[in-house]
């Protein structure tokens, strides 16, 4: 089997990881992929991943048997129909499938009809509705762009300003529409659920960090670490969850004639009610696949082929390692503002002296002497795993203290809480 996966992060380099891990797959290209990438498996021009003629063409000139769409951007512009229009099996969901990403409204409407525990939310088009409705629910203030926006489209605040002129921003765009939703208190939890547009198959959960700070300081961001297992989570959550959630909600998009095929990201808070979904996403979660992935031994080419050709069936249980597994972000300068790029990055390959480590890059690229230079706000996933969270942790940040960049900063404080048994629910 020849892979083609689509996406250039962190994210994309777990996969391909997994991917040429996989005995059954022969050969990977990524589309257009990074430096660490590029290390492993061939790496393919793509100016537009959103572009669907361009991702076709790529299939076509590699006569790959499988498509794996990484970001949610080119799955909400359609490229996963164009490419199965034209023969290919997908690992990515349609663009109407992709709209439980794509729009928040859409996703609540689907939760509503689904019977999904979720928060109220109000869907807001002017200033006024969105402060009518954050004084009914008072501080804090959930605001959240209905469209995409790379993971930084919310803003969970006790300022009611700043709520104001986050809604603000996102109303200015055309089109633009905002969900207010009430602030769901308990730890949050994030589960990735295959799907074959009919079967169901979860993955273990993760729980990330969104904040940029230690102890949860700062701006939201696309993520800054994540680990798995969750020894706190209840047993029985990942089925309480797929019986609840995942599965009414993929019967759901069947029923509307959108099945939805590919992989259920839902994010969740562990609430004194019990669990209820605070988003859903259509692809895989960065930077939680990455501890995902590194913990997962059931071969990952031959299960996202059966969820491209709806044959999940075959799969009752996957095989897990009993490893733990952490990754930390290093970020550029300024992020998650405009973040700085271009500066050189050392220590990489010193990473290999630790146990277990790796690194997985995001925003990395080659200057024209070669040297490795950031290029985007997150810029590294160092991974580490171990026979528990402590231990894990321990091999995971003496790999980050191997890294340089200048003005680069990471959180000090990723699976701390969980190591000392800190995180309770309910």
């Amino acid at each position: 089997m020849k892979v083609l996966v689509i996406g250039s992060g962190a994210r994309e380099h777990a996969i391909v990881r997994s991917l040429v891990a996989d005995q059954a797959v022969d050969a990977v290209v990524a589309a257009p992929g990074n430096p660490g990438i590029d290390t492993i498996a061939l790496c393919e021009p793509l100016a537009d991943a959103t572009d669907p003629a361009a991702v076709l063409d790529v299939a076509q000139r590699h006569e790959v048997d499988l498509v794996v769409i990484g970001p949610e951007a080119p799955l909400v512009a359609g490229v996963a129909d164009v490419l199965r229009d034209n023969g290919f099996d997908v690992f990515g969901p349609s663009a109407e499938a992709a709209r439980l990403e794509g729009s928040k409204a859409f996703a609540k409407e689907v939760m509503s009809s689904a019977e999904v525990p979720t928060g109220l939310a109000h869907l807001c088009t002017t200033l006024d509705e969105v402060a009518e409705s954050i004084d009914a629910f008072g501080a804090p203030f959930v605001i959240k762009d209905d469209g995409l926006a790379a993971g930084k489209g919310v803003v969970v605040t006790d300022d009611r300003e700043a709520a104001l002129d986050h809604a603000r921003a996102c109303l200015a765009k055309d089109g633009g529409r905002v969900v207010v939703e009430e602030f769901l208190d308990g730890p949050e939890v994030s589960l990735f659920v295959l799907s074959d547009g009919v079967t169901v198959v979860p993955l273990t959960p993760a729980q990330d960090f969104k904040r940029v700070g230690d102890d949860d300081a700062g701006p939201n961001t696309g993520g800054m670490g994540a680990y798995s297992p969750l020894a706190w989570a209840p047993d029985n959550l990942t089925d309480e969850l797929v019986a609840r959630v995942a599965q009414p909600t993929v019967d759901e998009m069947r029923r509307r004639g959108a099945p939805f095929v590919g992989v259920l990201f839902i994010g969740l808070a562990m609430t004194s009610r019990g669990p209820r979904v605070i988003e859903f996403n259509a692809r895989f979660g960065d930077p939680e696949t990455q501890v995902v992935l590194a913990r997962l031994l059931t071969p990952l080419g031959g299960l996202l082929k059966a969820a491209a050709t709806q044959r999940l069936d075959d799969y009752d249980t996957l095989r897990w390692s009993d490893d733990h597994a952490v990754t930390v972000v290093v970020a550029s300068h300024n992020y998650p503002g405009t973040p700085r790029t271009g500066d050189p990055i050392t220590g990489v390959g010193d990473v290999e002296g630790v146990p277990t480590a790796y690194v997985l890059h995001a925003g990395t690229a080659r200057d024209e002497s070669g040297t490795l230079v950031s290029a985007g706000g997150r810029v590294l996933s160092v991974v580490a795993t171990g026979s528990d969270l402590g231990q894990a942790r321990e091999r995971v940040y003496a790999a980050v203290d191997l890294i340089g960049l200048e003005g680069s900063h990471h959180r000090t404080d990723i699976a701390l809480k969980a190591s000392r048994d800190e995180i309770t629910v309910g």
